[in-house]
């Protein structure tokens, strides 16, 4: 069976898991590291199921990707201080620490 794998960057490594494995998690230093993890844990995670006499779950997770192509889009001056805080503010801080 071949499932889908969902890997994420961290700070320092990496981590995956199997959507249609719920709790079948691995982290790694490289992706093919916690890829190899990944394929060990769930190998261990599915002999547990059938000891367990549980159904190991069929895969039906899809995988896809989009293309987004990015623009710069121009912002009001007001605008961008709203959501960066006011670009002054350093300025008037260090004036009235020199008051």
């Amino acid at each position: 069976m071949r499932y889908a794998v969902v890997i994420e960057k961290a700070k320092r490594n990496y981590s995956a898991y199997i959507p249609d494995v719920p709790g079948c998690i691995a982290t790694g230093k490289t992706v093919q590291q916690t890829l190899s993890s990944l394929r060990e844990a769930l190998e261990f995670h599915f002999e547990g199921m059938r000891e367990d006499g549980e159904k190991i779950p069929d895969p039906e997770t899809l995988v896809d990707y989009i293309d987004v192509g990015l623009q710069t889009v121009p912002i009001d001056s007001h605008i961008a201080t709203k959501f960066r805080g006011d670009p002054n503010r350093r300025k008037r801080a260090s004036e009235k620490q020199s008051a």
